[in-house]
């Protein structure tokens, strides 16, 4: 009662989950975002697909047992696509089995115009995305047709996602082939299915930004999540060899070779422009 009283308790969701509080509504999320309209000098060469990978999964079971309504964050996904689609590229929109993209609809910046525009021309995609194994098929075979994979962020690209060897195949043939690739906040748990069954992990070495640890450990306190966290990305990459250079859910973007990464919602729009001006000097 306490912390309904002060908009601290998490929202339950007909299914049982739980969604952020008000107050974590009001401090994380905006009915508008700070995109800016960038004026590209278009791609026109034929490496134009983005292969991207979105999470089908809604609900993170957290330590308490407790459920958190995730998904991909819509800011994090929508965001760095306007910039890309503007530089541009096109897109291949995939889930592991071939499921609708979830989105973490509560996060959704339903004031603004160009998100929703960019939203709902992708929406039939988005509801019916291609199964990641047939994507993976034939990958390799049309690799000179893409330019990038981008993982989106979100809690819910933590799940299934770092532990599918296919995400791991798509990866590493990315890298050998010199794609670039594309995440941020916890979209970097995909780079984890790069050491599945003994193999080294692709990013050791690697500069990247990364939603911190601590602040999903604080975030239960204000109700945004129902509990703390099944397992830690930012430990975890750090373990396999990864260099995290944030320490804040902020603005940091970071290149390192061809891995363009970004801390957190708040990186959205700064992501998009880095990766749209680093693909097109590297391709034009």
């Amino acid at each position: 009662m306490f912390r309904s009283l002060f908009g601290i308790a998490p929202k339950q969701e007909t299914d049982g989950s739980f969604s952020p509080s008000t107050l974590a509504l009001k401090l994380s999320t905006s009915d508008v975002t700070d995109y800016e309209h960038v004026p590209y000098t278009a791609y026109t060469g034929t490496r134009k697909k983005i292969l991207v990978v979105f999470t089908e999964e809604k609900n993170m079971t957290m330590q308490n047992g407790k459920e958190f309504s995730t998904g991909n964050h819509p800011v994090e996904a929508l965001l760095p696509m306007l910039h890309l689609k503007n530089a541009g590229f096109e897109f291949e929109i995939a889930t592991l089995s071939g499921k609708a993209v979830v989105f973490e609809m509560w996060a959704m910046p339903h004031g603004d115009a160009k998100v929703q525009e960019l939203y709902e021309a992708l929406k039939s995609r988005l509801e019916a995305p291609s199964p990641l194994q047939d994507v993976a098929d034939t990958f390799l075979d049309n690799i000179s047709d893409y330019a990038a994979v981008f993982v989106p962020g979100g809690h819910g690209a933590m799940l299934g996602i770092p532990e599918d060897p296919k995400v791991g195949e798509i990866l590493r043939t990315a890298h050998e082939q010199g794609l670039f690739t594309i995440s941020l906040c916890h979209g970097p748990g995909s780079f984890l299915a790069t050491a599945l069954d003994g193999q080294p992990f692709l990013y050791e070495g690697y500069n990247m930004a990364v939603f911190p640890d601590s602040v999903d450990k604080m975030t239960p306190m204000i109700g945004y999540l129902p509990g703390h966290m099944p397992w830690r990305l930012g430990e975890k990459l750090t373990e396999l060899g990864a260099k995290i250079v944030n320490t804040k859910s902020d603005k940091t973007c970071v290149v390192d070779r061809h891995l363009i990464t970004g801390a957190s919602p708040l990186a959205a729009n700064d992501l998009g422009k880095l990766a749209a001006t680093t693909m097109l000097e590297h391709l034009t």
